[in-house]
């Protein structure tokens, strides 16, 4: 009976982790698109920073002063030689993230990012010459063939948001990669990774944000009609967005891996869904196929994955001469912001 009850609590402890997540991520994501396209605050590098700063803030006081989680103490030479370089390439990702929504349609930009999978096996095999199983690769043909149907089927196509979302998913894969190098030795939570890495981050693209779209962003503060709720709705959209990294963390520690895959590629799904009935941005068969495609290969994907994860060391499988199936490191930290 005991466990039973236990089992049940369990499980719908999972549920309200995934439901929170997804609240959180579609908030943030259909809020910055409202801010581009409603607000007419056509500022993505701005929006970027403005997030950067709310989340310094928030997981300085969740950490300092609240003591939600206790601080992972870096050296002061390891802040500067392994945090920042994974500070710049996690700034140019979330700046990309927000570039690619100023031109292109929520749905469009999320499958997008869905290609991250390909982008992060591909780069090790280039760049650290690493050597995947076959079925790593046959689970990436549906995600390539699901991103170019989308891709040649969507109705608002923009080159500019297209390239701004696809070097996104680079900087995503090289994020992942450079952690199982440059943060060896630290075992960070969402909510550290935030600590350390978003106020360099805002160091980082303060000064690009002033220079290319300051001048912009106080015309608008002067011409702007509702600028007090606007103002709200902006940093709203940043304070939600260090609250997604609450709902991360707790998320990753209710969930097992195949559950957290799953519901992140359904999350995708209903951020579509939810973005086509705010935007009613047109959507034809062929580019909802490929969608759908790019889902089911990312879950596929992530099957494989899990399945090769839970081979035991004395099952036949290829020779691995030159064979090796590395981690795609912090795989669970890397929301599809």
């Amino acid at each position: 009976m005991e466990d039973s009850v236990l089992c049940s609590w369990s499980v719908f402890r999972a549920f309200l982790a995934i439901i929170q997540w997804w609240g959180f991520n579609v908030t943030v994501i259909i809020m910055n698109k409202w801010i581009f396209q409603k607000l007419d605050f056509k500022f993505p590098l701005s929006v970027s920073c403005i997030h950067f700063i709310c989340s310094s803030v928030g997981a300085y006081l969740a950490i300092k002063v609240f003591k939600v989680k206790p601080l992972i103490q870096v050296e002061p030479e390891d802040r500067w030689k392994r945090i920042f370089p994974m500070s710049f390439v996690f700034c140019m990702n979330i700046v990309l993230g927000n570039v690619s929504l100023r031109y292109i349609p929520v749905s469009f930009m999320q499958t997008i990012k869905s290609f991250t999978p390909a982008t992060t096996v591909v780069l090790q095999w280039l760049v650290w010459r690493k050597y995947f199983d076959w079925r790593i690769w046959a689970s990436l043909v549906p995600i390539v063939g699901g991103i170019l149907l989308t891709s040649v089927t969507e109705l608002n196509f923009n080159m500019f948001g297209f390239c701004a979302a696809l070097f996104g998913c680079l900087a995503t894969s090289t994020k992942t990669i450079l952690a199982e190098s440059l943060l060896h030795g630290y075992k960070f939570d969402s909510i550290n990774t935030v600590y350390y890495m978003a106020p360099f981050a805002t160091m980082i693209l303060s000064v690009p944000a002033l220079l290319l779209e300051g001048g912009g962003v106080v015309e608008w503060l002067h011409t702007h009609e509702s600028l007090y709720s606007s103002l709200t709705i902006i940093f709203g959209s940043g304070l939600l967005a260090f609250c997604l990294n609450f709902s991360i963390f707790y998320v990753i520690h209710s969930t097992t891996a195949v559950t957290f895959n799953v519901a992140g590629n359904l999350k995708v799904a209903f951020a579509v869904l939810v973005s086509w009935s705010i935007f009613r941005n047109p959507i034809s068969m062929l580019n909802a196929a490929g969608c759908a495609v790019t889902l089911i290969g990312c879950t596929f994907y992530g099957y494989v994955r899990h399945k090769l994860s839970q081979q035991q060391p004395g099952t036949p499988r290829t020779p691995r001469t030159r064979l090796e199936m590395a981690p795609l490191v912090n795989d669970k930290l890397d929301d599809k912001v």
